[in-house]
C-alpha cells in the first residue's frame, strides 16, 4: 500500500469488520460444516474456497450454498451451525497476523476502537473474548435483532455513539463490497483488508477503493500524524449500483 501522507483527516476511531479482516473465520466454519455434512452421511466436505466467498453474505443463503443438497432446511441448518458455533473451540491462531499487537498499540494510543459486523453478536463476543481482544474494543456491535444489518449505516452508526466517534475522523477496515456500502452510508473513510475473502469482488465494483497489505499499516495511517486521505472518503459516484443483491 502506498502510504504517503495526503492531505486528509486524522484517524481517531476506527470500525473493524470481524470475518475475514480480523479472523480467518472460514476455518471455523468449515470444520463445523464438516461435522454437519458428515452427520447426514456426505462423503466430502466443505469447499474452503466457496466458504470465503459467502462469507460476506453469510446465513441461509451461506448454509445452504455451502451444504448443497444436504441442506434440509436453510432456517433449521443454520440454527444448528450457530448451535454448534457457540460451544467450539476458537483455536489460538485463528487472528490474521499482527491482529493482536495492531489493536493493542491503537488502543494503547488512545484510537477508538469497535467492532462492526454481521456475525450475531454472541458469536462476535465468544471469538473476540476468546482471543483476548475484546478488551481492545469500546463496542463491539453484531447482529442483533430490530438491527438492520450492513450495508445499511445502522451497525455503523450505533458503534460509533457508542465510542463517541465522529463520522468525519472514523475510518471502516473491512474485506468486501458490503463493508464499503456500510462505510458509505455512514458518511466513514473506508480502506479494503487486503488479505480478506471479499476484496477482488469488492475491487471489481469498485476499482478505486484503497487497500492495506497488512494489519501493520494501520500503525503508521493512525499515529500521531496518521491522516485519512481525501481519496479514502468514498463518494456515490463510486459505489456499485446494487451492493446487497447477494443478500
Amino acid at each position: 500500500m502506498n502510504q504517503t501522507r495526503a492531505p486528509g483527516r486524522i484517524i481517531r476511531s476506527i470500525l473493524f469488520d470481524l470475518d475475514g479482516t480480523l479472523v480467518d473465520s472460514a476455518r471455523i466454519t468449515c470444520a463445523i460444516i464438516d461435522a454437519m455434512l458428515a452427520a447426514r452421511g456426505a462423503t466430502h466436505t466443505a469447499d474452503p474456497q466457496l466458504v470465503r466467498a459467502m462469507d460476506g453474505i453469510g446465513g441461509e443463503a451461506m448454509i445452504a450454498a455451502v451444504m448443497g443438497r444436504h441442506c434440509r432446511d436453510p432456517a433449521e441448518d443454520i440454527a444448528e451451525f450457530r448451535a454448534l458455533h457457540i460451544v467450539a473451540a476458537t483455536p489460538d491462531d485463528l487472528a490474521f497476523p499482527g491482529a493482536a499487537h495492531t489493536l493493542a498499540a491503537l488502543h494503547s494510543g488512545g484510537l477508538r476502537l469497535a467492532i462492526c459486523s454481521n456475525k450475531p453478536q454472541a458469536l462476535c463476543e465468544k471469538i473476540l473474548g476468546d482471543l483476548d481482544l475484546a478488551r481492545h474494543f469500546g463496542a463491539i456491535v453484531g447482529a442483533r435483532p430490530q438491527l438492520a444489518r450492513k450495508p445499511a449505516a445502522d451497525p455503523a452508526v450505533l458503534a460509533m455513539a457508542a465510542i463517541g466517534a465522529d463520522p468525519a475522523t472514523s475510518l471502516v477496515v473491512g474485506d468486501t463490497l458490503i463493508d464499503a456500502a456500510t462505510a458509505l452510508a455512514a458518511g466513514v473513510g473506508m480502506v479494503l483488508a487486503g488479505w480478506g475473502y471479499g476484496v477482488a469482488a469488492a475491487l471489481h465494483e469498485m476499482p478505486g477503493l484503497p487497500v492495506l497489505q497488512s494489519l501493520n499499516d494501520l500503525l503508521v495511517l493512525a499515529g500521531p500524524a496518521g491522516k485519512i486521505p481525501s481519496a479514502w472518503m468514498l463518494q456515490p459516484a463510486l459505489t456499485a449500483s446494487d451492493p446487497t443483491s447477494s443478500r
